[in-house]
């Protein structure tokens, strides 16, 4: 992937007069053709260490939740899943920093009650306009409600994950992975029943 940065002269303003740097970012580093990857903080771990487990699969669950947008949903439900991409990023990069190095200087990668609240706050608007459940429903509907009940049940695996971590993570990641699970069955509801999907009941 090419990597091109203008950079303007300051006596002519203009980018006609500029030099133009470009060098390339390789996507292969060869570093983790061992088996081993590293977190955060430079510690080089096996690939099958439970902590890269666990942020493997809540980046599973992001692309699932990139799959739900491009299989179709409404602006409000789009920006709504944008913004859990966005937070699923947050979460892997507190997972693959155990030491918490990150924090202090990247606060868009840190999750808190607040964000705990927002997921509560979005699942309440969206079941005010949901009919009430009777009976367990089988996962399906149209392309984006049933990649989002995937989306759902992957979140749930990826919560399991979490909570067998050792030393324990912050509470705070707990309850954002198991609110979000809740918010993706609500809106896989939520586009299944805008779409005219008729729910199968259990």
């Amino acid at each position: 992937m090419a990597c091109r940065i203008a950079v303007v002269s300051p006596r002519e303003g203009t980018l006609g007069a500029s030099r133009i740097i470009q060098w390339t970012v390789k996507i292969y580093t060869r570093t983790g053709d061992t088996g081993e990857t590293s977190l955060f903080d430079g510690t080089r771990v096996q690939k099958s260490d439970a902590r890269v487990d666990a942020y493997g699969e809540v980046d599973e669950l992001n692309a699932c939740l990139g799959l739900a947008r491009a299989s179709g949903t409404d602006a409000d439900i789009d920006a709504e899943l944008v913004r859990l991409q966005r937070d699923l990023f947050a979460l892997g990069a507190q997972l693959a920093d155990p030491g918490e190095k990150l924090a202090a200087r990247v606060t868009k990668a840190v999750l808190g009650d607040d964000d705990v609240m927002r997921l509560e706050q979005a699942i309440d608007r969206f079941e005010a306009e949901l009919k009430p459940l009777r009976r367990f429903i089988l996962a399906g509907g149209r392309p984006a409600g049933a990649a989002l009940h995937v989306a759902r049940a992957v979140c749930r695996r990826a919560e399991r994950r979490m909570v067998a971590l050792e030393p324990a993570v912050d509470g705070v990641l707990l309850r954002y992975i198991n609110r979000l699970s809740d918010l993706l069955f609500v809106i896989a509801r939520a586009v299944n029943q805008r779409a005219g999907a008729v729910e199968t009941e259990w």
